[in-house]
Parts: structure tokens; C-alpha cells; sequence
């Protein structure tokens, strides 16, 4: 009898300790204190990129840290020409990054590289915090859904998702999209009667006639514009992909992994016309001399030290050129207008407006212990909110569509803001130092008459596809 008293008495002393336990929250004590654990404890996100500095960065490592006061992000800025090289010893010695920047050219050749962005992240958040001491009191767990191919398409300028999504799975994320633009010297605009930029190739060609000078020898003393060229002109590979393009040249077949630039265009019913061997001709014709638009040699500097010296009309290039030409060009009377196109109306031979990109994106090392954090720092970085910053203080291009028109209005990278929605890329192979080396060695056969333009685009094409 007395031991089934006791035995109710504690029945009901356990059944109140439970509802009491439940009713104060104190039923996913492990659960929260899982969460407190992790947020006390210190985590280093090693972040590499080429180009910008630490300070750009500022505003969105503190928004981040506010959010994440356990995570301190390692920032380190390495020279182009060491980055891939550095990766490579990195990963080697198991000291990678976390978080590398890798150009859009590259996505394929790093996919083995990289972890794609999962559907959902797993992070701890604070609850409270003691007010007196300001020390985590209570946190839990949050479950948030990443972003979906379909909002990758929705949020960001067409080309990020082109270039970014591979068999369904989002690889990378862009602060910024950049693509070429024409670069031209007010001054000696004026001083020849040009009073309007051309927008037309054809308008181009015969501005390059009244800006070209050249003295009885036929050496150039002032040159229309730097096209033609391999190594003297700063990314002469994307130019001349660019008027293959814009002409109706399809790059690669549908499935991106055989090149076919020297194939006739799909866009025409002459199938005996082969548009990338046409932009080719059209491209090297500025480095022939018995052509009435030459403007251009071997001999000349390189096409920025030629603008920033007064000695180029136009050049042809991108937004991260400026800082150096403002910097150098401190009397340079120069404007930049968006690349001029085959048709008045802006229009391609595709139908449309084609522009070139050429960008970074943020991605994850498959070698990382911090996949959740580490992309929940790429996500927050390329909000718009957060990535207004780093914009602002870079004066790079948006990569977000609903950033456009805000971009638009000022005048420093209006003309770069207006292109990025038709902005376009394409793959080059697994290897793309070698498919630009090729490009470069194609306009060098040409100009030196060792190669037609049909022979010399076909064995360009051959040698890329060996890459792929």
C-alpha cells in the first residue's frame, strides 16, 4: 500500500517536471545549447580573389560579422598572374581557401573544384543575450532555402545564369558583370570634326580614316583606334570574339563542348558564308597597310599607354580600365560609350543587340569544413543591399537586374550598366589561357600573311576543340 503511494507520488512529481520542462522551453535544451556551442565557437573563412582590395569588402564582412559574430572572414588579395598557381600549391598542402573568385571563362575548368550551392542552409542564430553581460543566453538553428536556378535566372543579368548553373546546380555567384565598351579621345575627336561617337562599325571605319595620321614614311603617328592586334591590345581575344558574335557566329555547338566559330552562321541561308572568318577579316584589316582603315602595327604601344598619351582616337575595353586611365590620364579629355554594333537601330546579325561579358564569381571550395557558412556569405554578399557597397566604392557594373537603372543614372558606368542585360559569353574549352593564345596566334597568322582567314579560323577551331 505505502509503496504505491510512493510510486503515484513520483508518477506525478515526474509528470509536472515534464510539463514544466516543455512548457518553458526547456525541452530542446540540447538543441539550443548545440547552437550557443557553435555560435561561441571561433571560425576563419579564408577568402581569395584577385583585384580588389580588403577595404571594398569592409561594409560586408561587419554586416556579416553582425549576423555571425563567431565568423571572421580572412581576406587576402593575390596578383593575377600568381592566383591559379597559388590555388593550386593551396589545395596540395590542404591550406585553401574556403572561398575562391574564379572569371566566368573558368567555371567549367574548376567544376571539379567546386560545391555547388546546396538547397538549404543549416546555421545557428541568436535568440537573447544577457543583458548585462552581453553573452549568448539563448539561440537555435534556422533552415533557410538558397536561391534556385529559376531565381538565379529572375534576379541576375542572363549571361550569370549561362555561365553559373551547370546541370542544375548553381556553381558560383557574381558582385559585378563587366563588358566592353568603346573608349574614345574627345580632343582629338574634335580636332578632326567628329562630332558624334560612332555607334556603327561602319561609322567607326570611317572615323578611324580622319583620325589616323601617319608621316611620309607611313609610320603611325596618331592611330583611329587599336584593332587589328594581338599583344599590344589589352584582351584582343574578347574583341574579336565579340564582332564574331555580334556578326551571327555560333561559338560553340548547343551542348557548349565543340567549338564551331568557323562554321557558317545558323542565322543565314548562305551557307557558304562563314561570319566568324568575315569578323576575323574585318578585325585584322586594321593592321594591314594596304588597307585605307589602317591604324594599327605590331610597332605600336600598348593600346591603353597609347589612349593615356594622347596617341589613340578610340580603344576598345572595360570598366576596371578606368581607374588606371583617371589615374594616368590625369588632362585626358575621353568619354567611354557602349560598343558600337552592325546596325543604326543597335541591332546584330543575330536579330538582337549582342554585347561581351567578362566577370568574377564567388564559389566554395569542395574542400572546405564550412560549406554552409561559407555560402551564406556569397549569398549575403550578392544581396542587394549588401552589394550596393561594394559597387559603389569599386564603380563596377551590376550583376543584378534590379540594380540597372540605378547604375544607369551615373554617368561613370552608365554605358557598362546599359550593356549587361545583352551582355553574352561563351565556353573556351578547359584550358581558356590556351583558346586566348590561340585567338591571338590566329590574328598574328593573318596579319602576317601566313594563313588566310577561312585557313586560319579552321585550324583555331581544330585546336580549341582539342581542349574541350
Amino acid at each position: 500500500m505505502m509503496y504505491s503511494r510512493i510510486r503515484r507520488f513520483q508518477l506525478i512529481v515526474i509528470l509536472i517536471l515534464a510539463v514544466f520542462l516543455l512548457t518553458t522551453g526547456f525541452g530542446c535544451k540540447q538543441g539550443n545549447m548545440d547552437a550557443v556551442r557553435e555560435l561561441e565557437t571561433p571560425i576563419t573563412l579564408r577568402y581569395w580573389r584577385v583585384f580588389d582590395g580588403k577595404d571594398n569588402f569592409n561594409d560586408i564582412i561587419s554586416s556579416y560579422r553582425r549576423l555571425h559574430p563567431n565568423v571572421n572572414i580572412e581576406y587576402r588579395k593575390l596578383r593575377y598572374d600568381e592566383y591559379e598557381q597559388a590555388l593550386i600549391e593551396a589545395w596540395a598542402e590542404d591550406r585553401g581557401p574556403d572561398i575562391f573568385s574564379i572569371h566566368n571563362s573558368w567555371v567549367k575548368k574548376y567544376q571539379t573544384k567546386i560545391l555547388p550551392m546546396p538547397d538549404s542552409l543549416k546555421l545557428p542564430y541568436v535568440v537573447s543575450v544577457k543583458s548585462r553581460t552581453g553573452d549568448i543566453e539563448k539561440a537555435d538553428y534556422r533552415q533557410a532555402q538558397t536561391l534556385t536556378p529559376a531565381q538565379i535566372r529572375s534576379d541576375f543579368v542572363d549571361v550569370v545564369y549561362s555561365d553559373a548553373v551547370l546541370g542544375g546546380k548553381v556553381m558560383a555567384l557574381p558582385l559585378s558583370v563587366d563588358s566592353l565598351a568603346l573608349f574614345y579621345n574627345r580632343t582629338m575627336f574634335d580636332n578632326v570634326g567628329i562630332t558624334t561617337v560612332p555607334s556603327t562599325w561602319v561609322e567607326v571605319k570611317e572615323a578611324v580614316k580622319r583620325l589616323t595620321l601617319q608621316d611620309n614614311s607611313g609610320n603611325i603617328l596618331n592611330a583611329g583606334i587599336a584593332l587589328g592586334g594581338a599583344d599590344n591590345i589589352n584582351r584582343a581575344s574578347d574583341i574579336l570574339a565579340l564582332l564574331m558574335m555580334q556578326n551571327g557566329t555560333m561559338m560553340t555547338d548547343n551542348s557548349g563542348y565543340r567549338a564551331m566559330f568557323d562554321q557558317p552562321s545558323p542565322y543565314s541561308t548562305d551557307n557558304s558564308y562563314l561570319p566568324g572568318a568575315e569578323a576575323l577579316r574585318f578585325y585584322t584589316d586594321f593592321a594591314l597597310p594596304f588597307k585605307e582603315v589602317y591604324s594599327w602595327n605590331k610597332d605600336m604601344p600598348e593600346a591603353t599607354e597609347a589612349f593615356i598619351a594622347s596617341r589613340l582616337g578610340m580603344m576598345i575595353g572595360y570598366s576596371y580600365q578606368l581607374p588606371l586611365i583617371k589615374a594616368q590620364g590625369v588632362r585626358l579629355n575621353f568619354g567611354v560609350a557602349e560598343i558600337p554594333h552592325i546596325n543604326s537601330d543597335g541591332g546584330d546579325a543575330t536579330g538582337s543587340m549582342v554585347n561581351y561579358a567578362s566577370y568574377w564569381l564567388e564559389t566554395v571550395s569542395a574542400r572546405t569544413e564550412y560549406s554552409d557558412y561559407a555560402w551564406d556569405f556569397i549569398i549575403h554578399a550578392t544581396k542587394k543591399e549588401n552589394v550596393e557597397s561594394y559597387l559603389s566604392k569599386t564603380k563596377k557594373p551590376t550583376a543584378l537586374r534590379s540594380l540597372v537603372q540605378e547604375q544607369v543614372q551615373d554617368p561613370d558606368i552608365a554605358p557598362f550598366a546599359r550593356q549587361v542585360l545583352t551582355a553574352k559569353s561563351w565556353y573556351h574549352g578547359s584550358n581558356p589561357q590556351a583558346a586566348e593564345d590561340i585567338f591571338k596566334q590566329m590574328i598574328i597568322h593573318v596579319v602576317e600573311g601566313k594563313n588566310s582567314t577561312s585557313d586560319a579560323i579552321k585550324q583555331a577551331s581544330s585546336r580549341i576543340n582539342q581542349t574541350f
